[in-house]
């Protein structure tokens, strides 16, 4: 009698653009996108589902659950679905123009059913918790920070375009949008800085606008360690933002301009508040300039001639507000489940270069 070689793999991805056998999706930044992915088909298969952060009619934070059926558009692990990772989503290329070769979205799922049907676009954060702001907190106290990249801001503008597609709502989104003084120079933070409030008011006019038709933009795994940075029993779990949940934590940010003893006012435009500008001003174009905005141009505002790396980043004692769930607390998913989730000795594969894929490798037992 012979006994079936399982090939490297990853749980329920029996179709991607990751040929796992091959080496593929062990390295660098590959594994961030790939493990995740099967962290939720696998949460699926024993009846689980992830924790999906967004907003009531009020734009308040409230945590529903959404299926993985839901959140990939088709059975996690169906024959029919398709894995395809760091690539373009075709349905959001018509709204924009010059995003990098290298800035495609993490995820995006296929029905194979219908040729090669594009489903979801979502980006994926895999996250530690706690993160060094709160990992002297009480274990409920705990939480992660959440790093969001350039194109996220754009994915949720494109998001946001598929509810205003019509010539009639595109003029709603007009209306929405309207309320804001002509600014000549929208790279300097003092012509911007005294037109913010109306800027992030109308922002805020059509996330209550949308609340209805809000939709998952970003997965959030968070794995969890003790204080002796070690996985705890209870590890792995997973928090879904909706596209106006994640702006959210933008709005919410404080904006106070300051006033000089010269009778003079200068403008600290934060991350947060960039961001609100940058998606305000992907909207706005949107709607003036026959239905397309340029990321590249409009990414490039206020960066101050420096690298824009990242929108903004959330550390943990920011975040908790919105991740605040017994699932934070005590994550669903155990240490001694990964080697259901990495298959084949997957994990002799691995080329660790960050915290999560590390620790996979010098935890001791993990895969007996």
């Amino acid at each position: 009698m012979t006994t079936e070689v399982i090939k490297p793999g990853l749980f329920g991805q029996k179709h991607s653009n990751r040929a796992y056998d091959k080496g593929q999706g062990w390295g660098k930044n590959q594994f961030n996108s790939s493990f995740p992915a099967s962290l939720v088909a696998y949460m699926s298969s024993k009846g689980l589902q992830p924790v999906y952060i967004c907003l009531d009619k009020s734009l308040n934070v409230q945590h529903k659950y959404i299926s993985g059926e839901e959140l990939f558009g088709l059975d996690p692990l169906s024959d029919n679905l398709y894995y395809s990772f760091e690539t373009s989503f075709p349905p959001y290329e018509q709204y924009f123009i010059g995003l990098k070769k290298n800035e495609h979205i993490d995820l995006v799922l296929y029905s194979l059913e219908k040729g090669k049907e594009p489903l979801r676009g979502l980006e994926i954060k895999l996250t530690a918790l706690p993160d060094s702001t709160t990992r002297n907190s009480e274990a409920e106290k705990q939480s992660c920070e959440v790093v969001v990249r350039n194109p996220t801001i754009c994915y949720v503008a494109c998001s946001i375009c598929e509810q205003y597609k019509t010539q009639k709502q595109k003029d709603r989104l007009r209306e929405l949008l309207a309320g804001v003084p002509h600014i000549d120079h929208w790279n300097e933070q003092s012509s911007v800085g005294p037109h913010f409030t109306l800027i992030r008011d109308a922002v805020v006019r059509v996330m209550a606008d949308m609340v209805k038709h809000q939709s998952p933009i970003m997965i959030q795994p968070v794995w969890k360690t003790d204080k002796r940075s070690r996985l705890t029993d209870d590890c792995l779990d997973v928090f879904v933002w909706s596209n106006i949940a994640l702006i959210k934590i933008c709005t919410d940010a404080e904006f106070v301009p300051k006033k000089e003893k010269d009778g003079s006012t200068t403008y600290n435009i934060s991350r947060f508040n960039r961001s609100v500008v940058w998606l305000y001003r992907m909207l706005f174009d949107y709607v003036t300039y026959n239905g397309v905005f340029n990321y590249a141009n409009i990414t490039s505002l206020m960066s101050s001639g420096g690298k824009n790396d990242k929108a903004f980043a959330a550390s943990g004692n920011r975040t908790y507000a919105y991740l605040k769930s017994p699932e934070l607390a005590h994550p669903r998913i155990g240490k001694d489940e990964i080697k259901n989730i990495i298959q084949g000795n997957g994990q002799l594969l691995l080329q660790p270069e960050r915290r999560f894929d590390a620790i996979i490798v010098n935890t001791p037992g993990l895969f007996e």
